[in-house]
């Protein structure tokens, strides 16, 4: 009886310490039911459970051979479906470390990692280097990014035929620890057809929340994506009568003077170069006619209320900006922007944002030192004079050097902060500032009186990101503390407080109705949120890295995200999901902005270029092309300015459609 008792406690102790919770609890409960003896040689149960223990012991080894076949059959796979096949391996290989670690084999989980990392190095460096630092069992638990990633799923979209060959070679196999993987921790949506085209990669994997019903089940909901009722795009618009008749009317002055000098040139013998002209004129005509065209469709957006108090904007003020949208030039793929570029000199790797007034007249810096510095270019202009333009190989860009200046201070010192500033926006007039820092307080400034006027504190931890609301007034704010906050100049609380991201809160953008704010993440997802309830609408996923950028299209239809690894991504607000993915950039994209009309966009990024996109080419792909990617037009470049050496930190369309942007000459040359 004693030798049983102590055969039973050592069981015990042995599944206790191999973490088999479920066969501990049911040697107990056999134990609680029957007080007699155990014959462990005539029960079968118990016989199976011990035969079971000893397959366990194998774990590690089912693991690397189980993994290591899959990868083989994967890689030899037709190339047809390979490449369908190879998008299994990344979150295979991951569970099956993170189980190996979760069961304790530390050791051979190190081996597994560093065995097969090679395989994953280019698509998901980063996660491999934070993975790199699960070393026991209770980093799992407390490391964030790996808690996320075993509370969530992935989701891959495969065909119907890949989907079958995977499952029939689990099957033949027998490859019971990979299966169990798979089915835990990976999502498929399998379709009927041929396989997606490899470009789709960055759309058909994504990593998703615990339940991907929720995720769809949240984008059904309504959203209100036109622009204001009574706006001045409005007024605007219905005043666009007039102003079309003035064109005609010049146009057709125009006319006759080009009729007078060729009949002039025919008089003087020349008729060809007359009619040269007049080819000109006309093409010219047609792409005019082409961008007003564009514009009249951006135009054509539904009206909605304002779900905010708007505040009340002066009559001189109004009329400015109406005299700006009257005189906006109308670009299109055959009318590109004119581009004026700041670049600051002799930073000493202290500057960490900048940002642009609406006019371009001013140009803010926010530095390591806790400063705010702000440049007036009327005054740098008279101080400088010509030396200190630099003219760009883009014969319609030139750049500015913002640096000393005869030992002089060109710039307005603004102090305050007592740590890095991280983000400064100018409100929709210039008169205002706003600027964020790791102190986790947020400062706003008059460009008038060159002061601060109130401290904003609400975060906990470092405030990322600050942005205006396009009406000025409200602002918003994004935070290392996982939350989004929307505050008005008048209160020094915040108003609401948006809480749902698993990360940190990198970047933040307002819809251009202000009845929505954007916020996206190091989560690698991007939501949007009501302004009145403070609730998610709408959760974009498909980046694979740190979201560092965004932008609303003027009409609020359309909304544009860049993140760390360089990519683009185009949504539509209404259904959620992405129009097209832009790639080009090498590096990360740090800035985004919509043209007045919505017709381009502009993205700045780390690898020293601004790139202008075609948005109307990419949110009018058919359905059927989007569906099979057969389209070979959906990822148009119009074209890429290169400067030397300087990084694009922040750009900005000013309300005629000239392009600032701004950014910090690298040494690395």
């Amino acid at each position: 009886m004693e030798n049983m008792q102590a055969v039973n406690s050592f069981v015990a102790a042995y599944l206790k310490k191999k973490g088999f919770k479920e066969a501990e609890q049911l040697l107990e409960d056999i134990q609680s039911k029957d007080s007699a003896p155990v014959d462990f040689h005539n029960d079968p149960e118990l016989a199976k459970f011990i035969h079971r223990f000893s397959q366990w012991e194998d774990d590690v080894a089912r693991y690397q051979d189980g993994y290591s076949k899959l990868r083989s059959w994967a890689y030899g796979s037709l190339d047809l479906y390979k490449h369908e096949l190879l998008r299994v391996l990344y979150p295979v290989f991951i569970h099956s470390f993170m189980d190996m670690v979760a069961k304790g084999y530390l050791q051979e989980a190190r081996t597994f990692f560093k065995a097969f990392r090679e395989d994953h190095e280019l698509m998901h460096s980063r996660d491999l280097q934070k993975l790199e630092g699960v070393l026991s069992q209770s980093h799992l638990e407390e490391m964030e990014f790996s808690r996320s990633l075993r509370q969530s799923k992935v989701n891959i979209k495969i065909c119907q035929y890949s989907y079958d060959l995977l499952l029939q070679y689990l099957h033949k196999t027998q490859s019971i620890a990979m299966l169990g993987v798979i089915n835990e921790h990976i999502n498929f949506q399998v379709f009927s057809g041929q396989p997606s085209s490899i470009s789709d990669d960055a759309e058909v994997v994504t990593l998703i929340g615990s339940c991907q019903d929720a995720a769809n089940q949240l984008n059904q909901k309504e959203i209100h994506w036109g622009l204001l009722e009574d706006s001045l795009e409005e007024r605007l618009e219905k005043a666009g009568g007039l102003l079309s008749d003035s064109e005609k009317t010049e146009e057709e002055n125009k006319e006759g003077d080009v009729d007078e000098t060729k009949k002039r040139s025919i008089e003087g013998g020349k008729q060809g170069a007359s009619t040269k002209e007049s080819k000109k004129e006309k093409a010219l005509n047609a792409t005019t006619k082409n961008a007003r065209l564009e514009a009249s469709t951006t135009s054509a957006a539904p009206r909605v209320k304002p779900k905010l108090p708007l505040p009340l904007m002066s009559t001189e003020v109004e009329q400015s900006i109406l005299e700006d949208l009257r005189n906006c030039v109308q670009l299109s793929s055959v009318a590109l922007p004119s581009v004026s570029f700041y670049t600051f000199l002799n930073t000493h790797n202290g500057l960490n944002c900048s940002s642009i007034s609406h006019d371009g007249s001013l140009v803010a810096g926010g530095f390591s030192d806790s400063s705010l510095k702000v440049w007036d270019m009327a005054k740098l202009g008279q101080q400088g004079g010509s030396s200190n333009l630099q003219v760009e190989n883009d014969s319609s860009s030139s750049e500015q050097v913002l640096g000393p200046n005869g030992g002089k201070r060109s710039y307005t010192l603004f102090e305050g902060h007592s740590a890095p500033v991280y983000s400064a926006t100018f409100s929709p007039l210039g008169d205002f500032i706003l600027s964020s820092s790791v102190d986790t307080t947020i400062r706003l400034w008059s460009t008038k009186l060159n002061a601060n006027l109130v401290c904003y504190k609400g975060h906990n931890y470092p405030v990322w990101d600050v942005q205006f609301s396009p009406v000025g007034h409200y602002f918003a704010s994004a935070s290392h503390d996982r939350t989004a906050r929307i505050w008005s100049m008048d209160r020094i609380q915040p108003l609401r407080i948006m809480a749902g991201h698993l990360s940190d809160v990198d970047c933040v953008q307002w819809h251009a109705n202000c009845n929505y704010i954007a916020t996206g993440s190091s989560d690698k997802t991007v939501r949007l949120w009501d302004v009145q309830s403070g609730e998610c609408v709408r959760i974009f996923i498909g980046h694979r890295s740190m979201i560092l950028s965004l932008a609303m299209s003027p009409d609020g239809r359309y909304m544009a995200s860049g993140d760390e690894d360089g990519m683009i991504m185009t949504w539509d607000l209404s259904s959620g999901r992405c129009i097209t993915p832009l790639m080009g950039h090498t590096s990360c994209v740090w800035t985004l902005g919509f043209s007045c009309e919505g017709s381009l966009l502009a993205s700045g990024s780390a690898d020293c270029t601004i790139k202008l996109w075609d948005v109307t080419t990419s949110t009018k792909v058919p359905r059927n092309e989007e569906k099979s990617g057969t389209n070979p037009n959906r990822l148009r470049s119009l074209k890429t300015l290169a400067t030397k050496s300087t990084s694009v930190y922040s750009l900005q369309f000013s309300r005629r459609n000239l392009l600032f942007a701004a950014g910090v000459l690298s040494k690395n040359t």
